[in-house]
């Protein structure tokens, strides 16, 4: 996400590290190469125009302050005009004061609809918001079976009505099976469509006028560039759309989508879809993704990412034993999975500032098996040598490679990272003494 985009500005800025001062011309040639890198992310050429009108407005005369460069203060100007341009601040649902609260799903067919509402039936259940799902896609096949099986995956109760074609019916009746349920919240899934077609707008409205939805969301395929752009135009015209989900943007190096779509519908991206599993949906922070497309890395995220994601007790667990007795494979290979749990070696680094491109371009040549691996070694080893890999020698080492069906080499880089992390276990036990 935005990989291409990044690359591009941190190039251009470093350029211009090191001068005393910015003179027009420097901040001139500097906004020419922005204003391309922007076009070639796919950015509309409207808002690109504007966007670097402010900036140059804002550059022009920027002296060097005492421990600041002039380059890192125009890195600052155009990190909170990218923020404008992304939406300023984080909004988040509208929540309803009498549940239950409506969420109406609308958007173009494959732009990632039904599995995107269960993803956010997943997140609000977890937020302690009991939620249901209604299944009015009557059009797709195997529509609504895709949403009962994602909901019982989920353990999200599916409201689904097969005996009728009737949408607004079907809407109508799923909030009131949710309002019985006392459920907190009841999110509609739609047959996806285009803005254009009249009729199917048109049933899109009459769903509205029957549910009053707090929330219409539009889901928007964030990979279509400037053609979500214009989709999101359409329906906001229509039915007045509260709210965007950008999905596949895990697969979008440009990322023209999500820094035009405000600008030009003044709607704000509330969630972005980030991979396929049930978890892979961000809540949207304009000034974070600011601070990702500049490299400035994301440290919030990422620690909100393992808050969710780490068991509490186990680390707990973990830590009142290395104390106590020290680290022993076993909770290495514990500690392994649960890094595994938030996401790829590339997407944690793009998180943590000063990480450049070469390493994030090593982190993607890391084999996604290896934690698959290290268990298969972790688990050819007895019980007695998972305590004391001290007791590993040479033979021992060659039996577990055969077990695990691993070069010994392997076996050894291993054992390496676990006395690594057994070091490091040690120091931050000894720091908190």
């Amino acid at each position: 996400m935005f990989q291409e985009l990044s690359e591009k500005l941190e190039a251009t800025f470093a350029r211009l590290r090191g001068r005393g001062v910015l003179t027009e011309a420097d901040i001139k040639e500097g906004l020419r190469e922005v204003r391309r890198v922007l076009l070639e992310a796919d950015v509309s050429f409207q808002l690109t125009r504007e966007f670097l009108e402010r900036v140059e407005r804002r550059a022009v005369g920027v002296t060097q302050l005492k421990s600041i460069q002039p380059a890192q203060q125009l890195v600052k100007i155009v990190y909170d005009e990218l923020t404008l341009m992304l939406g300023e601040r984080k909004e988040g649902l509208r929540m309803s004061t009498l549940p239950p609260t409506v969420i109406l799903m609308v958007g173009l067919q494959g732009s990632g609809k039904t599995t995107t509402a269960a993803k956010l039936a997943r997140r609000l259940k977890g937020e302690g918001r009991p939620t249901r799902l209604v299944a009015a896609d009557v059009y797709r096949p195997a529509a609504i079976d895709q949403l009962e099986t994602l909901g019982r995956d989920l353990e999200v109760p599916v409201y689904a009505d097969r005996s009728t074609t009737d949408v607004v019916r079907i809407a109508r009746a799923g909030v009131e099976e949710a309002r019985k349920g006392r459920d907190r919240v009841v999110i509609i899934d739609t047959a996806g469509r285009l803005q254009i077609d009249a009729s199917m707008m048109d049933e899109l409205r009459r769903v509205k006028a029957a549910v009053q939805p707090d929330e219409i969301l539009l889901v928007a395929d964030g990979m279509t560039g400037q053609d979500a752009v214009r989709i999101a135009q359409g329906f906001n015209d229509a039915l007045g759309v509260t709210g965007v989900v950008l999905t596949k943007m895990d697969g979008d190096a440009r990322g023209g989508a999500a820094l035009s779509i405000y600008g030009v519908t003044k709607t704000p991206i509330k969630y972005i879809g980030v991979g396929e599993k049930p978890d892979a949906l961000e809540e949207f922070h304009p000034d974070r993704m600011a601070g990702r497309i500049l490299q400035q890395g994301d440290v919030l995220t990422l620690v909100e990412k393992a808050q969710a994601t780490f068991d509490a007790d186990e680390a707990k667990r973990l830590e009142k034993k290395v104390r106590k007795e020290g680290m022993d494979l076993q909770d290495f290979l514990g500690a392994m999975k649960q890094m595994q749990k938030l996401g790829s070696m590339q997407n944690i680094l793009r998180m943590i500032p000063g990480v450049n491109s070469k390493m994030l371009a090593q982190a993607s040549q890391a084999d996604p098996r290896r934690i698959k691996h290290a268990e298969a070694i972790v688990l050819s080893m007895t019980m007695a040598e998972r305590r004391d890999p001290a007791l590993l020698n040479g033979s021992r080492r060659a039996r577990v490679a055969k077990g695990a069906g691993r070069p010994v080499s392997e076996v050894n880089r291993l054992l390496e990272q676990f006395r690594e992390m057994q070091k490091m276990m040690k120091r931050m036990a000894g720091a908190r003494r």
